[in-house]
């Protein structure tokens, strides 16, 4: 008998940490999805930081949002225009394959491709070149001093997986089908185990993953609890152990209760609202044979006539604070004197209205998240509200990110007429939103895929690469000014509020939050 037990014990000494009654399960939720498993799909934070669980870029940020490195473990100009990286040996994809320049050139092909939504974050450079298998040269078209910001959020795919596959092009979420909407193969801490759209999507430790984890989960289970009480309800009562999007009602609840702890902070994003000043014709509204929003008038006229101050202290309850900039305090290029938002002002709109040719206003459709940035779906509602006050009605029309964001263009539709749309420069630099959003839509491939709105400004399509290679801070600094002054003298673009980062999570729940609201799996830690 004694000879049984010591054999018993010595093979429980040698269970793995792994072990099935060890394993350690994150449980957390969020009100909406992630729109696919495929990365080059969306440039959109949620599912950035969900799949960069999985995939993994040649740099990548750290706790502080510095760079540190990624697939590449070091990097180097050879030129002004070209870029050195080295890539780190022994890496495997999850399936045991090694990681390459080969995957590098072909991730750079793809996302530069037919489909491709992500495409900005590479759009300075020219052309790749493979020097061996682990070094990948960079040609830039011109210097480009914030390239490797860039690239920390591009994530690498594998050449040999996708080909096998049939995805080389990026599929369209919602008009084709595409094998990398649903599945993964990556190189990062974890694994895809199942995917349930809009419910539940599960992943594992990669026991294959390069570095050091600091993390000490076994399983993730992602959850989408698109109701705000029930979401509330399953972390009080233990179901899960942490809620990414936390409703401003609730705060204070969260706050008193037992064994939970919120986690806050300002984040580097900005909401803002878009009108659609490239048609002849609005899509959704009932002036016909023309477009009220191609005369700076109407868009002032919405700008004088919303109160942001309203909408961050009581529809947000404080979870944000006013902005009259398309960048947010803590992004590079932020200008604090000129943040000063003019007073709103209900006499001067309806007399810009009636200037303009509207003096009973107009109807037009307000396009919405619900389940996507703080109280966006009542801030949409309060907006309409406060333009009723000068005549224009309001349509407000709300529905999941996933269906929001392809309508709006981020899926390529720009179906939109008026929008409300939040963003957090990838590189946390201004010339990212230009790039992104206020270039001429279709400038060069690859710029203004986010610009739904089709503002076009010919000095700001000038100003944008100098800026992108000016290396002098006070002469990029200056032209970052005037293309601030640009958008607000015409209007381009009404910037609302940067939102207050609020996640809550068990006690036992050790996490980071950087002030880009990223989720990084591989600092969560659960004391056991």
């Amino acid at each position: 008998m004694r000879s049984w037990l010591l054999t018993f014990a010595t093979l429980a000494l040698a269970l793995p940490a792994w072990s099935p009654a060890r394993a350690v399960t994150f449980k957390w939720a969020n009100d909406g999805d992630v729109r696919s498993m495929d990365p080059y799909t969306l440039d959109e934070t949620v599912q950035n930081t969900f799949l960069g669980n999985m995939y993994e870029p040649l740099v990548r940020r750290d706790k502080d949002l510095s760079i540190i490195p990624g697939l590449a473990v070091s990097y180097e100009q050879t030129a002004p225009t070209v870029w050195r990286f080295h890539l780190r040996p022994n890496v495997k994809w999850s399936d045991g394959s090694p990681f390459t320049a080969d995957d590098v050139l072909f991730s750079y092909a793809r996302i530069t491709g037919k489909g491709a939504q992500t495409a900005g974050n590479v759009a300075s450079v020219k052309d790749v070149r493979k020097v061996d298998d682990l070094t990948v040269d960079f040609e830039t078209k011109s210097p480009d001093p914030i390239l490797t910001s860039s690239f920390t959020n591009w994530p690498i795919m594998p050449k040999a997986w996708l080909e096998k596959n049939n995805v080389t092009e990026v599929p369209v979420v919602g008009v084709s089908e595409g094998f990398t909407l649903r599945n993964i193969m990556g190189t990062g801490a974890f694994k895809l185990v199942s995917r349930e759209a809009d419910r539940r999507t599960v992943l594992e430790r990669n026991p294959l993953w390069w570095d050091k984890p600091e993390t000490n989960l076994d399983r993730v289970e992602f959850n989408v609890i698109t109701s705000a009480a029930t979401r509330v309800a399953a972390l009080l009562s233990g179901e899960m152990d942490m809620i990414y999007s936390v409703p401003p009602q609730d705060i204070d609840r969260i706050a008193k209760a037992p064994g939970i702890h919120l986690i806050q902070g300002p984040e580097l994003r900005t909401i803002y609202l878009g009108m659609d000043q490239m048609r002849d014709e609005l899509l959704f509204s009932n002036v016909k044979g023309k477009n009220p929003f191609k005369d700076k008038r109407v868009r002032e006229a919405f700008l004088l006539a919303i109160d942001t101050d309203a909408i961050t202290s009581r529809v947000m309850r404080g979870q944000g604070v006013p902005l009259y900039q398309m960048w947010a305090p803590g992004v590079n290029g932020f200008a604090k004197d000129l943040n000063n938002r003019p007073k709103v002002d209900l006499v001067k709109a309806k007399a810009l209205l009636t200037e303009a040719g509207y003096p009973d206003g107009f109807t037009v459709t307000l396009d919405c998240s619900n389940d996507r940035y703080i109280a966006d779906e009542a801030i949409c509602t309060a907006i309409s509200a406060m333009l009723a006050r000068v005549g224009v009605k309001v349509d407000v029309y709300a529905r999941t990110k996933v269906k929001f964001f392809t309508d709006i263009g981020l899926g390529g539709g720009y179906k939109t007429s008026f929008y409300m749309l939040g963003w957090t420069p990838s590189t946390y630099d201004a010339h990212n939103v230009m790039l992104d959003h206020l270039v001429t839509r279709g400038l060069r491939p690859g710029l203004g895929i986010g610009n739904s709105a089709g503002f076009s400004n010919k000095r700001v399509d000038e100003l944008f690469p100098l800026i992108g290679e000016e290396l002098d801070k006070g002469k990029r600094q200056a032209m970052i000014n005037e293309v601030i002054k640009i958008v607000q003298d015409e209007v381009g673009f009404i910037p609302l509020h940067q939102q207050r980062i609020t996640w809550a999570a068990r006690d036992n729940v050790e996490l980071t939050q950087p002030a880009d609201n990223t989720f990084p799996m591989r600092w969560v830690r659960i004391k056991q």
